[in-house]
């Protein structure tokens, strides 16, 4: 019985990466507005039913598989060690993504992943559920961090300091390896880099850009 879950569980995830695949190879060629649930359907060979029970509306034919990465900061909070600060346990999670190459902090060359990050940046809707997402992961860690401290005030001014280092840091793999730079080179000075952008978290901005 267990043996046949698992078929059929393996079934399941295959068909969704199916549909995934083909809608966003059909999006990236003739662009999101372009293309409807029907026709995914067709080309995926399944029915306009199947897509939505796997894919409840046509913006997570794009986004479902990668939306739970927008609360990865919140997540390494709330799950960091003994004594681990929230600047220490956001820093430990990014470097642990640098080290594993993961897309969603812009460390793969594989083509359909940025064929994905191309085609949320030509789409305003897809930029918009974006924003939207990005804003509800700092939120959640701002209700972490105040769960913990009792300051929501606070909580929020450190949330949005981290969601921003890492923010930065993740456009700044994106930006280079778009220019040509390979995602070793990239990741090679990747801790440097980061342990400079929560640095200015961790110690505040205090003497940052006086003016002289």
């Amino acid at each position: 019985m267990a043996e046949a879950m698992g078929l059929r569980e393996r079934k399941k995830l295959q068909t969704a990466m199916r549909i995934y695949r083909t809608a966003v190879g059909l999006f990236a060629e003739r662009g999101f507005d372009n293309v409807s649930v029907q026709e995914i359907a067709d080309a995926a060979e399944v029915s306009k039913m199947t897509v939505f029970n796997y894919f409840g509306t046509k913006e997570d034919l794009v986004f479902l598989p990668m939306e739970e990465h927008f609360g990865d900061a919140a997540r390494a909070v709330r799950d960091r060690l003994p004594g681990e600060s929230a600047v220490e346990a956001v820093r430990r999670h990014f470097l642990e993504m640098v080290e594993s190459r993961d897309p969603a902090v812009g460390l793969n060359s594989e083509p359909f992943a940025r064929q994905v990050r191309g085609l949320v940046m030509e789409t305003p809707v897809l930029m918009e559920r974006a924003f939207l997402a990005a804003q509800k992961g700092t939120r959640d860690l701002a209700a972490a961090l105040a769960e913990e401290t009792g300051d929501l005030m606070l909580g929020t001014i450190a949330a949005a300091m981290l969601s921003a280092a890492r923010n930065a840091l993740i456009e700044e793999h994106h930006r280079r390896v778009d220019a040509g730079e390979s995602v070793d080179t990239v990741a090679a000075d990747a801790a440097e880099r980061a342990e400079r952008a929560f640095a200015l978290v961790e110690h505040g901005l205090g003497d940052y850009a006086r003016r002289a």
